[in-house]
């Protein structure tokens, strides 16, 4: 077949038909390459998404089994009484509890219980008690103590007092005289300073303000009175400070 095809009663055919018979073919096969692709809206889509598209994530696992909830195990303790009686129980155990009895202690007292009593006596009963008056031999609790009694606060005692200036002037203890200004006395000025003091506790003259006066009395008569003394004023025992007030005399007679 071969042959045929290039040979022809032993000759060659021409180049150029070979040529055109090679680049027929390649056409052919480029079509059929480049129409898939110019028509892709004629293929099936959903063989294109299939192959466009990323396969989708496999599914989760089931959750776990819910756990199931634990069985609780109801002991039931056979009942020994009934109305007060006692019942023969049902099931014979296997082990038997041996209970012990403890030795009471001696009875404190010389006095013997009655019938019916309890044995030993219980703290806080009454004599001739029973058993059923256990509970309420038992002494309730104490009762909340009393307040503590209320502290009376006695009122601060004063520590300063006006007493007047007469009154004051009889505890006199120690009274310089003021001396007369001689420039007073040559203008024949006299009158009366007075003078409002505050005394301290113990009788001497603490503070010296001047309420009225000739100024050329006042000096003299300041410094007579910052050298007087009074007996300590008392009040409920204690000495206390005192405001008064002081009247100092100049006469020309002196």
């Amino acid at each position: 077949m071969f042959e045929q095809t290039f040979v022809d009663g032993g000759k060659t055919k021409k180049t150029w038909t070979v040529m055109a018979a090679f680049a027929g073919q390649i056409a052919f096969i480029g079509v059929l390459v480049v129409l898939p692709l110019i028509f892709f809206e004629g293929l099936p889509t959903a063989t294109l998404q299939a192959f466009l598209t990323a396969p989708p994530p496999p599914p989760p696992p089931p959750p776990p089994p819910a756990a199931a909830p634990p069985v609780r195990v109801v002991k039931v303790i056979p009942r020994q009484f009934d109305a007060g009686k006692l019942m023969a129980p049902k099931v014979i155990p296997k082990d038997v509890a041996t209970i012990k009895e403890e030795e009471l202690p001696p009875p404190t007292s010389g006095v013997s219980g009655v019938v019916g009593g309890v044995p030993g006596g219980v703290a806080g009963g009454s004599m001739g008690g029973v058993l059923g008056g256990i509970i309420g031999s038992v002494p309730s609790a104490a009762p909340p103590p009393p307040p503590p009694p209320k502290k009376e606060e006695k009122a601060a005692a004063p520590t300063r007092i006006k007493i007047g200036g007469a009154v004051q002037q009889a505890k006199l203890v120690r009274q310089p005289h003021p001396v007369y200004p001689p420039l007073a006395k040559q203008a024949r000025i006299s009158g009366v300073v007075k003078l409002s003091a505050i005394i301290s506790k113990d009788g001497t003259i603490q503070h010296l303000e001047v309420i009225s006066g000739h100024p050329l009395l006042v000096p003299a008569a300041l410094e007579a009175v910052k050298q007087w003394v009074y007996q300590p004023t008392l009040l409920n025992g204690e000495p206390v400070e005192v405001v008064t007030q002081i009247d100092v005399n100049f006469t020309l007679s002196q």
